[in-house]
């Protein structure tokens, strides 16, 4: 095989697996982890079935790196969008709101993705889940901290705690209290970031995801 032909290959492998992805947030979204089947996934990105486990070993490790993707991307979108800042407290508003602003627009997707964090085989070691981390760690080092192998793990165990809270059937919590609670603890101005009284890009009324899932181009890129 040519170089060439190699690298087509492996592009049109790239874009098999983003069209998965994409599929598998959208049937999650819109009717839940256990009414979607992979078939439905491979069905939705125009795939065969059997590629399906070529690339996940199951729907759960595939769905997790769906939600992975689509919070990494939502999470450097909101980090990179205009005006780009270097400042550390803007930045920790910006990833603040931009996960808070998944859980409340994404309320099912993101309540399928906290359940599925609880079964046994947890986190998912992926290239998403792996580039989530290393976002949140550079937002951890810009607000300055000193240890941020420490400070790190309680930022992502406060966000996941507040998408619980904000996901769970008939008891959740408003995203403007729990929201005060993360300003408060990391001693940000309400001002910053994008205030609930704001209108976010990307919002709930925001239903095409395919900028996300789009092979090796930046979300904040997608729209210029």
């Amino acid at each position: 095989m040519s170089p060439r032909s190699a690298s087509v290959n492996e592009e049109l492998r790239r874009r098999s697996r983003e069209r998965l992805l994409q599929a598998a947030v959208e049937l999650v979204s819109e009717r839940g982890y256990e009414a979607t089947t992979l078939g439905d996934i491979a069905d939705r990105a125009g795939s065969a079935r059997g590629l399906v486990s070529y690339y996940f070993p199951g729907k759960r490790q595939l769905v997790q790196s769906a939600v992975h993707r689509l919070m990494h991307r939502t999470l450097e979108e909101a980090l990179e969008r205009e005006p780009r800042t270097e400042d550390g407290r803007e930045r920790m508003a910006r990833a603040i709101d931009a996960i808070l602003g998944l859980a409340r627009d994404r309320t099912v997707l993101m309540r399928q993705h906290m359940a599925g964090l609880l079964q046994g085989e947890g986190f998912v070691q992926c290239p998403e889940q792996r580039r989530l981390a290393e976002l949140l760690r550079d937002t951890v080092a810009r607000h300055g901290s000193r240890d941020v192998d420490t400070d790190y793990p309680v930022l992502r165990a406060l966000l996941m705690g507040s998408v619980y809270a904000m996901v769970l059937p008939n008891a959740g919590m408003p995203l403007p209290l729990v929201r005060a609670e993360l300003f408060t603890r990391y001693r940000l101005d309400w001002e910053l970031g994008v205030p609930p009284d704001a209108e976010a890009p990307g919002g709930s009324g925001d239903t095409d995801l395919s900028r996300f899932f789009a092979t090796g181009v930046p979300a904040a890129d997608q729209s210029k």
